[in-house]
């Protein structure tokens, strides 16, 4: 298959792949790419003998995040309904992942991270939910981050936008490991930890063990959606921070 945005680098004698963002240097999570990705996901459906998926980003940065631009109300629909079906299909995939970060993992880029199984970061890695901050939510870790991290912390970062270094996501639990080469420490734990077991095995028991979270997303992910498209974006605050930050100005809140 031929992508524009991502790349596809099996490892392990084709039994992983590392799945690239591939549209430096923001990486952003646009149509396009989240397109592919889905276009990937449903794909690896016929691949008994995948046993592992990793995630990276080109160049410098994991990733922005989602496209801004496909936040504005009349592309809302469009951009939740692709973005959430990344997720979606990686539930009932079953296949493990791991996200390899660094530099910037951002909105969308860090839902797509921490929703991964295991995390390896660069100690310079910067993660964060900025979405509060163009007066929006981001509806993935508003469910995914209270089962990653507990609901305070979780609190902390989509109510606040901060960012987070990859030492504090570290004592979190949000990040894994912390390594100066994540590529090469993903590359040799996989070998060790990974190849030796078996595909069919290792994505049922992945199910097995988020059972939880993957009922929580099929259940809760609509209702968040719809807090989004119908409550949200009716705001003048919501449409505010996102022309703001297009236009490249303050915003000004009308507090509605």
């Amino acid at each position: 298959m031929a992508y524009t945005k991502i790349r596809v680098e099996p490892f392990l004698e084709g039994a992983a792949w590392h799945v690239v963002l591939n549209a430096p240097k923001a990486n952003v999570l646009d149509g396009v790419m989240l397109g592919e990705l889905n276009e990937l996901l449903d794909a690896c459906k016929s691949e008994a003998g995948l046993k592992l998926l990793c995630f990276r980003g080109e160049g410098s940065h994991f990733s922005f995040g989602a496209s801004v631009p496909d936040h504005v109300r009349e592309k809302a629909p469009a951009m939740l309904e692709a973005f959430h079906g990344v997720f979606l299909r990686l539930a009932a995939l079953g296949t493990p992942t791991v996200a390899i970060v660094q530099g910037r993992c951002l909105g969308g880029g860090m839902e797509l991270a921490a929703f991964c199984n295991w995390v390896y970061a660069h100690p310079s890695a910067v993660f964060a939910q900025p979405e509060i901050q163009l007066a929006v939510l981001p509806p993935i870790a508003s469910i995914l981050l209270p089962f990653k991290i507990g609901q305070s912390r979780a609190d902390d970062i989509n109510l606040t936008g901060r960012n987070i270094s990859a030492e504090e996501a570290h004592r979190w639990g949000l990040v894994d490991v912390m390594d100066e080469d994540p590529l090469q420490a993903v590359q040799s734990w996989a070998e060790r930890e990974i190849a030796p077991k078996s595909a069919a095995s290792l994505r049922l028991a992945c199910k097995a063990s988020r059972l939880s979270l993957n009922e929580a997303l099929r259940k809760q992910l609509p209702v968040v959606e719809k807090l989004y498209l119908d409550e949200l974006m009716a705001t003048h605050d919501a449409n505010e921070g996102i022309g703001a930050f297009l236009e490249k100005r303050k915003p000004v809140w009308h507090n509605d």
